[in-house]
């Protein structure tokens, strides 16, 4: 089956700064190239991918978008579009966005999950988020668990927005404790207008993962969304921190065995190109 990676980092410190990066050795000062993702999606059918930006600091977000909407020009890449960093709670937002504009731009993230909780519940921040949707752009959540009820008032006050849910809501694998995880989800998961993202997860497991270590997840997230809002992401490569992009491929196809060709299609194309206007 042919995958679109919807969610891919590429870092090059040499290029931008990463604040972010300091204490996960894992990620720090190093570089993870186009070339290197490559290698490692090696046999996972991937054929498109794009780009998320990679939290910048915020001298360089103009530069990051630019420069990869540029890469994503050239067809050789297979970057079939860009996610951009984005400041919706700044009063200049409006000009942020005829700065970012370009065709290969197909949606905004503001990394959520490092912030106060109470962000995105701001009149500003709310009326930016709206301004992305009527530029038929999309908005990537990336949020907590305990800051998912935001993150519905958020998709609530922004009805003409598509949402999508990064990372299934960063559930709490590692530790097993799932349950109020699940009740957020399901709630969020009522909006019509969002969507969610089974990406990176094997990043919040530990120990001996299996394929029924990622189940529960996959498998409530597909229940809550059905087949028709759900969408594929490495999480390359911030999924690297417990095991490699290929392991992360293989226990998903495990999860999904016995679902149907249509079901699959939708999750790792069809339903990429529909939410962001591929």
């Amino acid at each position: 089956m042919d995958r679109i990676d919807t969610h891919l980092h590429l870092i090059h410190p040499e290029r931008f700064a990463y604040d972010w990066t300091a204490g996960i050795p894992a990620l720090a000062n190093q570089e993870f190239p186009l070339c290197g993702y490559r290698e490692a999606a090696e046999g996972l059918g991937i054929t498109a991918s794009i780009f998320m930006e990679v939290d910048v600091a915020e001298k360089d977000l103009f530069s990051e978008s630019a420069w990869f909407c540029q890469l994503a020009e050239d067809p050789a890449n297979r970057l079939c579009g860009v996610i951009a960093a984005c400041r919706p709670e700044k009063p200049d937002f409006e000009s942020q966005l005829e700065t970012l504009a370009h065709p290969r731009l197909l949606g905004f993230r503001r990394v959520l999950h490092t912030q106060p909780d109470e962000l995105s519940t701001g009149a500003l921040f709310r009326e930016n988020i709206r301004r992305i949707g009527k530029a038929g752009l999309t908005f990537d959540l990336c949020m907590l668990p305990r800051q998912l009820t935001h993150g519905a008032a958020l998709i609530d006050a922004c009805p003409d927005t598509t949402f999508i849910l990064d990372h299934c809501g960063v559930p709490d694998i590692a530790s097993g404790d799932l349950e109020f995880w699940r009740e957020q989800v399901r709630k969020i998961s009522c909006r019509p207008n969002v969507a969610c993202k089974i990406s990176g997860i094997i990043a919040y497991a530990a120990g001996d993962i299996t394929a029924d270590t990622l189940r529960p997840v996959v498998e409530h997230v597909i229940d809550c969304f059905g087949w028709d809002r759900v969408l594929w992401g490495s999480d390359w490569p911030v999924c690297n921190l417990t095991r490699d992009l290929g392991t992360w491929g293989r226990l998903l196809d495990e999860i999904l065995a016995g679902s149907s060709d249509s079901e699959l299609a939708r999750l790792y194309q069809l339903n990429a190109r529909s939410l962001y206007s591929i």
